[in-house]
């Protein structure tokens, strides 16, 4: 279970499979100087609710990843993480759709 931080204050478990493919939509899109919002529902124990914050390229980001091996990607699930983030609403977790068959 690995950690994405934004800014020093806000700290969210995510496993660490997800967190690898989060870390490759959000670096694209700064890469491309868009800045969105990024949004989770909280967990229980911190009132389960929901968080959003704004992405944009100064903001500090930190993915702590907990294992030590790089999880393989799955494309299509990048491209749908990607599809949320080009949103009105922002990205947020969606889930891990079959891998695309290569013809």
């Amino acid at each position: 279970m690995g950690k994405f931080i934004y800014d020093t204050n806000v700290k969210i478990d995510v496993e660490d499979r997800a967190l690898a493919h989060l870390q490759v939509v959000i670096g694209s899109k700064l890469r491309r100087n868009e800045p969105f919002f990024f949004s989770w529902r909280d967990d229980a124990s911190v009132g389960d609710g929901r968080t959003s914050v704004w992405i944009h390229s100064s903001a500090s980001l930190v993915f702590k990843f907990y294992g030590s091996r790089r999880p393989q990607l799955n494309a299509a699930w990048l491209d749908a993480l990607s599809e949320t983030a080009h949103s009105a609403h922002g990205l947020h977790m969606v889930p891990e759709p079959a891998e695309k068959k290569e013809a």
